[in-house]
């Protein structure tokens, strides 16, 4: 019973991950990417974002329930899978080790994120506009702690997307693991870039 509690635990865990949370991934850095067309492209963006029906909804059961979720259960996965890297170093145990690594990374960035920006906006503390980024992002530390944060989430959600395709019987023989290895790094390659030249702007102004 306990077995089976933790398959479809691990199956509804690699879900959120690509819907809605990936999703919601490539939307947040699409709407960040604005701001390489300057403060006012940017603004625009955020702000249509906020003004959308049902957001607060959307962001409870649609972004943060689902994050918690994952989150958390990411966090079990972690500290009870057994790394095996030092006996056989291959590519999917390094991925899978990797993967583990970016979570608790990528947890500690999403919550320090939604701290730094929805909870000290909803507090009145701060305003969503490109001054709030500019100002957190020149600043070296959080500069370089952004960067880790982002490339962590990227390739977090990109690895997992194999993981998905196999826990899911979408990739069963290894000629399609193999490809779907392929178009995972292109994807992780390409939303890197997205999630970094964002930061650049913030803090270089381009």
């Amino acid at each position: 019973m306990a077995g089976n509690r933790d398959y479809i635990n691990r199956r509804i865990h690699s879900l959120l991950g690509v819907i809605p949370i990936g999703i919601f991934l490539i939307q947040h850095l699409t709407v960040n990417f604005f701001a390489t067309r300057g403060p006012e492209a940017f603004n625009n963006a955020a702000h249509f974002m906020e003004s959308l029906p049902y957001r607060y909804v959307l962001e409870i059961f649609i972004i943060f329930l689902p994050i918690l979720f994952h989150g958390i259960y990411g966090v079990y996965i972690a500290f009870t899978a057994r790394h095996n890297v030092s006996n056989f170093g291959y590519f999917r145990n390094w991925m899978f080790m990797l993967q583990r690594y970016t979570g608790i990374i990528t947890l500690v960035f999403i919550a320090w994120h939604v701290w730094e920006t929805r909870i000290a906006i909803g507090l009145g503390w701060a305003e969503l506009n490109y001054q709030l980024m500019e100002s957190i992002l020149t600043e070296p530390f959080f500069f370089w702690f952004y960067v880790i944060g982002v490339i962590s989430t990227t390739f977090h959600f990109a690895n997992g997307l194999w993981s998905f395709c196999v826990s899911w019987g979408l990739t069963i023989t290894p000629r399609s693991q193999r490809f779907v290895t392929y178009a995972t790094i292109i994807v992780f390659l390409a939303i890197s870039y997205v999630g970094v030249r964002t930061l650049f702007t913030f803090a270089y102004g381009g």
